[in-house]
């Protein structure tokens, strides 16, 4: 870019019907990414200078997406291009004519051949491209963006055959204050955006694209700045809390969607009748936040008070007849979560085991009876290996899926679990199946609580191995991106629970007895296998993301243990092993070792002979290995495979010796397999950890 390029604000606007409240803030940041490319696109390689004194930002609310790019480059700097093609030597015949080669180069070009010119030997083309006025690019930019956005269903409206997530109303497109003359979706660009739906249900003329915030507040009632709005509902919903001595409870997700669906933000006080508390907080707190997008509000105990907290979309003259029409509306939908509380605690959860038959698990996997049967049993193993109250693991399993009967989950679908919980204590049920009930499906997302009572970690992973067991057997199991049963945030889940709550389970035997508790299974050959491989494949994620290397994981997996709490001990070991100044050179000596073992035909031998050691060097390592192997087996069988690594670095000086002063691979037969022997004794201290030449 040249000092003379001149720089103006460009405002792009599209005036929508209310779009999508839980999308919105997906499609204005897909637009702002959309248009920002397309720009860097034409720039090319001058895009980061054009850029580098531009600032983009960009605006969403129920009725638009907007998007204000100030200080742009209102010129695409024109440039040469050269297309180089054969020599020049082969370029004509002997007769002078041209030939095919040059021929083919001149149509390649889209020119004729008397355009060609000789440059350093080759025939080349060149052109010249003119600068382009960046008010003439923008319509197309912005019209690919928003044939780009994440939307999965576009409708139509009108006659029009224009498609969009909703209806367009107008669309603004101003540079400086010049209008961009364009067609967008069906409708023709203009500089009149639109006011609040109340307040200002009008059209505001812009004269230049950075009156834009300004002017749609002051004059329009309008907020268009998702963040500032969404911080001022913040700001208000914490103030209302603390007006009533409470504290709101502010969920994100529920803001989110609450800033997509206000233009101009009002929080307002409401209450509710004091015996709806007789009900779970749970319930109550589903019906406000998913019916009515309440906040609700607390003691400093974390006991629910009787208020709700609501934003309106508008600045009331009248705000307590807006908070009665609002405890008008939660009336009714407080006194059904009453009504189902009580009619569903007429029956036992016991009760309603026999009803689990009526419903469909999965159509070759049986009824959720079936499951639950299942899944008793394997929690009854889980139990057992771990010492834990076996009849409790059952109970808690045979009744996990009860609660799936009542009206209050059947309403309130997101209480799976909870409800359980507390219909299990008003049953008599022993706390820790109560707990179950809820603890069963956690860790429900990553960097989810994990289960904390005996029952609890029983049940939540004998209900994910037999899914994953059963879905597996089926031949269902996730394919590339697709998992539509979520079997790896399953498998996440177990390898978490296993690991953080520090439990000495077998993977290969949790998922055997999962797989004889199946009657049928048709793809049941090699099933325990590839459950475990698949499972045992989700720590490279997880170290991932714990910036483990790749390397380290596959130090371990290349020993395959299936024990979850084994196979992390080995990793964190082999990462601190890593950072030794010895690890380098002992993970080269190991590459070393395998690739040579790895070329003998037949077998090695176990043992060393002493009396075939000939030179100082092998004997200092066959003594070091045995002193080593003694050593280490009290650490191994403690699970210090820390210790163990940090042990055999202080072998890096003989193995280093041993390499500068011994040929393996002597011409003596006999001294040649004892060298073999001693090495491959080596490489099996270190694999009693894990394959450290994986780090080489």
């Amino acid at each position: 870019m040249t000092d003379s390029t001149t720089r103006q604000d460009f405002l792009f606007e599209l005036g929508t019907e209310e779009l999508p409240p839980k999308a919105l803030k997906t499609l204005s940041d897909a637009l702002e990414n959309e248009v920002v490319s397309g720009i860097k696109e034409l720039f090319g390689k001058q895009a980061d200078a054009v850029f580098s004194e531009t600032t983009v930002n960009s605006y969403a609310a129920p009725r638009r997406l907007a998007l204000l790019i100030s200080n742009l480059a209102d010129e695409v700097p024109g440039s040469t291009f050269m297309m180089q093609g054969p020599p020049a030597r082969i370029a004509y015949d002997e007769q002078g004519n041209p030939t095919k080669a040059l021929e083919g180069f001149a149509r390649k070009c889209g020119t004729t051949v008397d355009s060609l010119q000789e440059i350093d030997g080759k025939m080349s083309f060149s052109q010249s491209v003119p600068a382009k006025a960046i008010a003439d690019e923008l319509p197309a930019i912005i019209e690919a963006a928003l044939g780009k956005l994440p939307i999965p269903k576009r409708m139509r409206w009108g006659a029009s055959r224009t498609e969009f997530v909703r209806p367009v109303k107008w669309v603004v497109m101003l540079l400086g204050d010049q209008v961009i003359e364009c067609e967008i979706l069906g409708l023709k660009a203009g500089r009149n955006t639109r006011g609040h739906r109340f307040h200002y249900n009008h059209e505001i003329t812009l004269s230049q694209a950075n009156e834009y915030l300004e002017n749609l507040e002051s004059v329009g009632h309008v907020i268009a700045d998702f963040e500032e709005r969404q911080e001022k509902i913040r700001a208000q919903v914490e103030a209302e809390g603390a007006a009533i001595n409470g504290i709101a409870q502010i969920d994100e997700a529920l803001l989110d969607e609450v800033t997509a669906l206000n233009e101009w933000p009002v929080a307002l006080t409401g209450r509710f009748d004091e015996r709806f508390l007789d009900v779970p907080s749970e319930a109550l707190i589903s019906s406000m936040k998913e019916h009515q997008k309440y906040f609700h509000v607390t003691d400093s105990n974390g006991k629910l008070m009787p208020f709700f907290i609501t934003i309106a979309n508008i600045e009331s003259t009248d705000p307590a007849q807006v908070i009665a029409g609002n405890e008008k509306v939660i009336r009714p939908r407080l006194a059904d979560a009453a009504f189902f509380f009580n009619t569903d605690k007429k029956r036992t959860l016991e009760s309603r085991i026999e009803d689990l038959k009526s419903i469909v698990f999965q159509k070759e996997l049986g009824t959720l009876h079936d499951k639950a049967v299942r899944v008793a049993a394997l929690a009854k193993h889980i139990a057992e290996q771990l010492g834990q109250d076996q009849d409790k693991a059952e109970r808690a399993a045979m009744l996990a899926k009860t609660d799936l009967m009542t009206d209050m989950v059947y309403e309130f679908t997101d209480l799976q679990g909870l409800m359980g919980y507390h219909y299990a204590l008003h049953d008599g049920e022993d706390e820790g199946v109560a707990l179950a009930q809820n603890e069963q499906y956690m860790p429900r997302f990553a960097g989810d609580e994990l289960p904390q009572s005996e029952p609890g970690i029983a049940v939540a992973l004998a209900d994910r191995l037999d899914t994953l067991t059963g879905l597996f057997g089926i031949n269902q199991p996730p394919t590339g991106s697709k998992d539509p049963f979520a079997l790896r945030r399953a498998s996440l889940g177990v390898l978490r629970i296993i690991v953080e709550r520090q439990l000495n389970l077998d993977l290969q035997d949790l998922i055997q007895v999962a797989v004889n508790n199946y009657a049928v299974l048709p793809a049941k050959d090699g099933l325990v296998a590839r459950i475990t491989d698949f499972m045992l494949e989700r720590f490279r994620a997880w170290y991932d993301d714990e910036g483990i290397a790749v390397e380290v994981y596959l130090a371990v997996h290349a020993l395959r243990p299936t024990r979850p709490l084994e196979f992390n001990q080995r990793v964190q070991a082999v990462s601190h092993f890593r950072t030794l100044e010895e690890a380098a050179a002992l993970a080269a000596a190991n590459k070393r070792v395998s690739n040579i073992l790895s070329k003998q035909e037949g077998s090695i031998a176990s043992s060393v002979s002493e009396s075939l050691l000939q030179e100082d060097a092998e004997k200092a390592l066959a003594k070091a290995v045995a002193e080593k192997s003694t050593q280490l087996k009290p650490l191994i069988a403690l699970g210090d495979f820390k210790a163990v690594l940090e042990q055999l670095a202080e072998l890096r000086p003989v193995v280093d010796t041993f390499f500068d002063e011994v040929m393996v691979m002597a011409d003596d037969e006999a001294i040649r397999n004892n060298r073999l022997a001693l090495l491959s004794q080596l490489r099996n201290l270190f694999l009693g950890v894990a394959d450290i030449s994986a780090l080489s």
